[in-house]
């Protein structure tokens, strides 16, 4: 294997993990057992890839002839699970002594198990919301790009708008098909111009690849959706609606 093949399968594998950690956070969020938040998982990690490749006639999908993404997202969706599982317990647990003692909660007590640079990640909700943002993102990012060389690597090189639309798809497929089967509105459609993102790192990819090398190109592309993204976020930056 060659070292640039290295490093985009080692993307693969970052994205893979990036958005199994979103899916995760949805199924634990909509109070799923253990298998749905592993379904959940796999779907949002392997869902962009699947409908890419039936969009380009790759059959079977990549994630049928190789396993290595699946058990990719299992793993990284059980992790997840786990953890969250045990913080809820440790949370439950002091609940019951305070109650049990008759005091109140005191806020410096709570978080004194908890490393200091983790403090500010403690609290459910922001923690549920970065993750789930982080992992989006990046996955987000990297699935672009990736369905845009996928494309280029099946012989279709030459046709720009089916670059862009195998981009934006695999990127944002498997989150579409996560918020589905969450029963949520899709997050594409309402949030930090997450399609837009999409759209907007796949136009990178796909005007800077006949002048610069494929893996710098795929680096810059990916670079341009995440910016977008946290720049979306910080500013509130939202598409107009009624």
């Amino acid at each position: 294997m060659e070292y640039s093949d290295m490093i985009i399968f080692a993307m693969e594998i970052v994205g893979t993990i990036a958005f199994a950690v979103s899916g995760a956070m949805i199924a634990i969020q909509r109070r799923m057992d253990l298998f749905g938040v592993n379904v959940l998982g796999v779907t949002t990690a392997t869902g962009g890839g699947l409908i890419r490749d039936l969009i380009l006639g790759m059959n079977p999908p990549a994630m049928f002839r190789n396993s290595k993404y699946a058990l990719t997202a299992v793993v990284t969706s059980t992790v997840v699970f786990f953890f969250v599982y045990l913080k809820e317990r440790q949370q439950r647990r002091m609940r019951e002594q305070w109650r049990k003692e008759g005091g109140s909660p005191d806020p410096s007590s709570v978080r004194s198990w908890i490393p200091q640079i983790f403090r500010k990640w403690y609290h459910a909700h922001e923690m549920y919301e970065r993750l789930l943002f982080l992992g989006d993102t990046i996955g987000l990012g990297i699935f672009t790009v990736m369905g845009s060389y996928t494309a280029v690597k099946a012989g279709f090189g030459e046709n720009r708008f089916l670059l862009v639309f195998v981009g934006v798809m695999t990127g944002v497929g498997g989150g579409l098909m996560r918020d589905v089967m969450a029963g949520n509105m899709p997050y594409i459609l309402m949030k930090h111009v997450y399609a837009v993102a999409s759209l907007g790192g796949a136009l990178v990819y796909t005007l800077l690849r006949p002048y610069i090398g494929n893996l710098p190109c795929m680096m810059t592309g990916a670079a341009a959706v995440m910016t977008i993204r946290f720049l979306a976020a910080h500013y509130r930056w939202n598409l107009p609606r009624v």
